[in-house]
């Protein structure tokens, strides 16, 4: 077991992070050269190497002699960077003894730097600091004052942070000497019950549910009847081994080492990350600390283009939710729309994520609503309701209060955009909570807003005004009651739930405003007046009309007496009318993607 290192890397998105593993997967000779021909060996997903960031957790272990000639065992476990997976974060940080901290030379501390560190502190772990792209020709300028701004972080000394290059593979060296020196070997009992962490799951249609485990004491062999501890299931374990490009099978797992098993799972929400794993005839006292259930935060109609296409969606979501428990779903229907479902996402790089895959991977055309967020409705009699829909909001009548869930945003931004960032933030009913000098010219900002107002375009809107520069990392607060109103658009009279709002009161007029007049160029002009109207309840707040086409049926007329002209138009009006009456308006998709991009 002291040949054994368990360590995880952290860093804010684009900071190098898998970059890095790469690097040392190469040098360890996990990899050869001739596998190396693609970047970014562990993000395998299309999406990630286009974006740049990882999305799924990659787990593998690497062989390494020390200066020192002893050989050594490193598990590596690569985590996502965005704060949509922070749970799995979090649980993996609890599966290693150490951590590489990696800030970028030319970018200096960001948000979720600061936030994934925090937690790796509150799991006890060793910090290496790792200055990354010191090869950049822009790094020779910034690389002290980052180094300064680390150390006023961790508070570690100036000779302990390792200034690297991942892409030119400078000081890599420097890091695998540090994680073998520095980071602790696991502490563990190979002769006590077993007790293991799953700190992810992955589907394989032929095995069933593969799940990657951290063994902290007792020992994990083929054939044992295992138990989840929090779910309370049972299992007989068909294979066991460490997790190398390929997984390696060994037939057993001890206590301090990182690996795999199957079980003939075949549900991936069957198995729970942060559950612990035991023996069934030989039980541990009690689960690791730290699970819970991982809740949808952000939830969005996905219906199908085509309605024809409806049973192929609901086949798309299935597979994808073999891969991806995280997400949730349940058919719905709506009258401007059709068919369709309604999904629950982690966050909002989870919903474009999910949604791109569905289009990519499955062929699927969709049409997606407004993202919104989870609502606590407390009613007259103190009974709790929850409403991820608005047209699920009942009658206000039977309504005692309408809560929504806030978030504690931290904001870390160069000193001249603070004032930019404080109205964008005071827009959208936040509270400031405090602000901290990192250094003379950044500055970090912790805010408390509603998730309702983030979840529209808060992040693009603080990208633009302040040049790119601004860094966002959230967490979730609490839910606090809020003066909440459901704003329904009306077609002649006719509501469309799908452009239902929940929205604040004191927004609500400009909101409707905006919208009405939107529609107005979207849908086109009918053979009669349609009428676009937002309300709240039966009060109607703003008001838009589309003309009706109309032919010039006094054309034929040239002279004569005016009663002729007025009886024709009379007989247009009337036609008009009864038109009207029995007329459907056909709403255009754009009209729905066009709330999108509505400014708040």
């Amino acid at each position: 077991m002291t040949n054994y290192r368990n360590f995880c890397i952290i860093a804010h998105i684009d900071h190098g992070k898998s970059t890095l593993a790469d690097r040392l997967l190469e040098r360890t000779g996990r990899v050869s050269a001739r596998e190396m021909i693609y970047n970014q060996i562990l993000d395998d997903n299309p999406l990630e190497q286009e974006r740049g960031i990882t999305i799924k957790l990659h787990a593998i272990q690497m062989d390494y002699t020390g200066v020192d000639g002893k050989a050594y065992k490193l598990n590596l476990i690569d985590t996502p960077g965005h704060v949509d997976f922070s749970y799995e974060v979090s649980r993996s940080l609890h599966a290693c003894e150490g951590a590489l901290l990696v800030v970028d030379a030319t970018q200096g501390v960001e948000a979720q730097t600061i936030s994934n560190l925090f937690m790796a502190l509150d799991q006890g772990l060793e910090v290496i600091p790792v200055i990354n792209k010191i090869d950049l020709p822009s790094a020779a300028t910034t690389v002290d004052n980052v180094k300064q701004q680390v150390m006023d972080l961790i508070g570690c000394k100036e000779d302990e942070m390792i200034l690297a290059s991942a892409k030119a593979g400078i000081g890599i060296d420097d890091i695998l000497e540090a994680v073998v020196k520095r980071i602790p070997p696991p502490s563990g009992n190979p002769d006590a019950p077993l007790r293991a962490l799953i700190y992810d799951s992955v589907f394989d249609p032929y095995r069933g549910v593969i799940v990657n485990v951290r063994v902290f004491d007792g020992t994990m062999r083929e054939k044992d009847k295992i138990r989840f501890m929090n779910l309370g299931q049972t299992y007989e374990l068909d294979e066991v081994g460490v997790l190398f490009m390929q997984r390696q099978r060994t037939g057993i797992l001890e206590a301090g080492n990182v690996g795999y098993f199957t079980a003939a799972i075949r549900r991936l929400q069957d198995t729970k990350v942060g559950d612990t794993v035991t023996l069934v005839n030989n039980p541990c006292e009690k689960p690791i600390e730290g699970f819970r259930e991982v809740k949808p935060m952000v939830f969005s109609g996905i219906y199908p283009a085509d309605s024809d296409d409806f049973e192929n969606l609901r086949e798309a979501l299935g597979k994808l939710t073999l891969n991806d428990a995280a997400i949730s779903y349940e058919p719905e229907t709506s009258s401007a729309l059709g068919f369709g479902f309604r999904c629950g996402f982690l966050g909002l790089l989870h919903m474009e994520i999910v949604q791109e895959r569905l289009e990519r991977e499955f062929n699927q055309t969709i049409v997606n609503t407004v993202p919104n967020v989870r609502y606590r409705v407390i009613s007259n009699k103190n009974e709790e309701v929850w409403v991820d829909n608005p047209s699920q909001l009942p009658n206000p009548t039977l309504i005692n209060e309408i809560q929504e869930p806030f978030i504690r945003a931290q904001i870390i931004t160069p000193t001249e955009f603070v004032g930019t960032i404080m109205k964008l933030c005071m827009d959208r009913r936040g509270t400031m909570l405090g602000q901290s000098y990192l250094s003379a010219d950044r500055v970090d900002l912790t805010f408390e807003l509603p998730l309702a107002e983030v979840v529209f375009d808060f992040y693009d809107k603080l990208k633009s005004n302040t040049r790119g520069y601004a860094s966002l990392d959230y967490e979730y607060a609490d839910y606090k009651a809020g003066d909440l109103v459901r704003m329904d658009i009306l077609l002649n009279g006719e509501p469309v739930d799908a452009l239902s709002s929940i929205v604040h009161r004191q927004k609500a007029h400009d909101w409707g405003k905006k919208l009405c007049s939107k529609l107005k160029e979207l849908i086109p002009r009918q053979m009669f007046e349609v009428a676009i109207q937002a309300a709240i309840g039966a009060k109607i707040i703003a008001r838009e009309s589309i003309a009706a086409m109309r032919k010039n049926v006094i054309a034929k007329c040239y002279g004569g007496d005016i009663s002729r002209k007025r009886k024709l138009l009379e007989k247009q009006k009337e036609g008009k009318k009864r038109m009207k009456q029995v007329g459907k308006v056909e709403i255009p998709q754009e009209a729905f993607l066009a709330v999108l991009s509505l400014d708040k």
